[in-house]
């Protein structure tokens, strides 16, 4: 064992030197894929993180703590009634507006809390693949039949996928019934109302926060909103200072004061930091940073405390593999986003020529490359343009827009850790067979 062990020391230290070794530093692709790593790790933390992850992770530990396992098992439960389960996973990304990296706290603790595997499972796909902003862009840019072909298929993908994950899995979903049979679920400690205000209003501020820019020259609705966005992400704040107090019961002193430091921190963020896409990331940190003390500090209720545990407990699973996936993904496939197009090992030429016309091979490549590539929340349709620009057909395009937004490489080494190689893997699997048939299908239309 001792000699086994020491093999394995030096093996591990001839790869990292044999690596270090042969660098190849002085071509040109190599210190791209180099620049695009950091470039695309920079952009994650700056426009994702703080925005869009933590305030997840909050929504995930008020799932963990706050909402009662009677209320998981009765809508996504092993003996929930089928129909309601996947239809309400089916289409919870239309509320949601998250991508394949917001969704995993939420999908991690509706699944530790009981849900079943199959309803789970379309939670985990649909979120992220019918995201209404998304399917609005797509259907803007991408034309109206593009954007009806997505939403049904992504509807459509979460049931059969969770579906089939059920079946094959049956016999673990059987156990998993038999046992919930004998729980009987605590009383609820406040009525449902006051949880789902306290949910959806955290959901909200997430939705708003992150509102993606219209296209140039864009007019109506949509411009609206997201010229006013911090404004109406502080009008829900408001009514989280509410549910902080009157629902949440914490010391209203310490929110007030978390509150007046928040304000503070506006004022000071957009008076004295000059790039603009910081200044409402200083606010967030501070806010974030003023929740987490006031429920850390909280004698009344030890719920309080714990939802911001379980929340850190969340990033402490997810964020490690998410940054080793950022990694990766920048590395090979290079940095696109906003008006950045930093390649990376992998030319892109080599994808827009291998994805045109229909063939199986088209679509099949098209699904391969949209799983293992991240998308941020609205990405995948500026980029998806450019790819339709290079020569590529409509069937690899809805291919890839039906298995890239709800895969990446970062999303699937955390359902790894969820769910276990095995389970992964076919989930994995289905959604690419999914999409390359689907993509087929239309295609040939």
């Amino acid at each position: 064992m001792e000699r086994k062990k020491e093999l394995s020391i030096l093996a591990w230290m001839l790869l990292v030197f044999g690596i270090a070794f042969f660098l190849p530093i002085e071509n040109i692709r190599f210190q791209t894929a180099i620049q695009a790593t950091f470039d695309l790790v920079k952009w994650y933390a700056r426009e994702h993180v703080i925005l869009c992850l933590l305030p997840a992770f909050f929504i995930a530990g008020v799932i963990s703590v706050f909402v009662s396992q009677g209320s998981v098992l009765k809508y996504f439960g092993a003996n929930a009634k089928k129909w309601l389960a996947y239809t309400v996973a089916s289409v919870s990304g239309t509320i949601l507006a998250v991508c394949s990296c917001t969704i995993l706290p939420l999908f991690t603790s509706i699944y530790k809390r009981g849900a079943g595997l199959g309803p789970a499972i379309a939670f985990l796909y649909s979120g992220p693949a019918i995201n209404i902003l998304a399917i609005i862009l797509t259907a803007r840019i991408l034309g109206f039949e593009m954007g009806v072909a997505r939403t049904i298929g992504a509807v459509a993908f979460s049931i059969v996928i969770g579906s089939i994950m059920s079946l094959i899995y049956r016999k673990e979903e059987k156990a998993k019934q038999e046992e919930q049979m004998n729980i009987v679920p605590p009383l609820e400690k406040r009525p449902m109302w006051q949880t789902s205000l306290h949910f959806f209003v955290l959901v909200l501020i997430l939705v708003f926060a992150n509102w993606g820019k219209p296209a140039e020259n864009s007019t109506g609705a949509w411009y609206w909103i997201w010229s006013h966005k911090w404004q109406i992400t502080a009008f829900w704040g408001l009514f989280l200072i509410y549910s902080l107090i009157y629902i949440l019961k914490l010391n209203r002193w310490h929110v007030w004061t978390g509150v007046a430091v928040t304000l503070l921190s506006i004022y000071l963020s957009f008076s004295f930091v000059t790039d603009p896409k910081i200044q409402p990331l200083v606010p967030m940190i501070i806010g974030i940073a003023a929740l987490s003390i006031i429920t850390l500090l909280d004698e009344n209720d030890p719920d309080n405390k714990e939802w911001t545990l379980s929340s850190w407990g969340f990033a402490k699973q997810i964020m490690p593999l998410l940054g080793i996936g950022v990694v990766i993904a920048g590395f090979l496939l290079g940095s696109t986003h906003d008006h950045t197009n930093i390649e990376g090992v992998i030319p892109p030429s080599w994808i827009s020529t291998l994805v045109g016309g229909n063939s199986l091979f088209a679509n099949f490549f098209s699904s391969i490359v949209g799983a293992f590539m991240y998308f941020a929340t609205l990405t995948e349709v500026p980029i998806l343009q450019g790819l339709m620009a290079a020569g590529m057909g409509k069937g690899p395009a809805l291919a890839l827009l039906l298995a890239g937004p709800s895969l990446s490489l970062p999303n699937m080494l955390v359902i790894r850790g969820v769910l276990g190689t095995q389970k992964t893997v076919v989930y994995v699997t289905l959604v690419i067979i999914m999409a390359t048939l689907t993509g087929m299908i239309y295609g040939s239309l």
